[in-house]
């Protein structure tokens, strides 16, 4: 019986990977959404051609994981080209099993939009931003993570 509801959970879980809606978004909705939300927040951009990145993903989500208990969410923003979205990408993070929300950025001037995240932002990737609304931490990230320096970083971010 135990083995039985196993196997149904993991084919739910694979199923609701499977399933993922990869959403459209445009950088104003992204900076609502970030800072609307009550808890930590990691926005990490990335793109399919970006092996830096591909790297870096499984690392935050593990992190994110391992802190769950400080209320961390990771929100992962594609920077692919239009021709990308939705099915290539959907496949992708199908592919490499990514289990958080995934949005597409919906924009391609990327002169307009990189300021907005973050004044020092030279448009490349990877890269990624860490807010805290309740204690005022806000970093901005523009290198490729190891798991150590993610984990730090993360520590710093949650901290009361």
């Amino acid at each position: 019986m135990k083995k039985c509801l196993l196997v149904i959970a993991v084919a739910l879980f694979s199923a609701a990977i499977q399933a993922q809606e990869i959403k459209k978004v445009k950088i104003n909705e992204l900076l609502e959404l970030v800072n609307k939300s009550e808890t930590p927040v990691i926005v990490n951009f990335w793109a399919t051609f970006c092996m830096p990145c591909i790297k870096e993903i499984p690392y935050f989500e593990e992190a994110v994981k391992n802190n769950a208990s400080s209320g961390v969410k990771l929100i992962l923003v594609s920077l692919d080209m239009e021709e990308e979205y939705p099915q290539k990408l959907k496949e992708f993070v199908r592919k490499r099993k990514f289990t958080s929300p995934v949005l597409w950025l919906n924009e391609d001037n990327a002169d307009y939009f990189t300021p907005l995240v973050d004044k020092s932002w030279s448009g490349a990737i990877p890269a990624s931003l860490f807010i805290n609304k309740k204690t005022g931490y806000r970093r901005f990230y523009e290198e490729e993570f190891t798991r150590e320096k993610l984990e730090k970083e993360i520590k710093k971010l949650t901290a009361q």
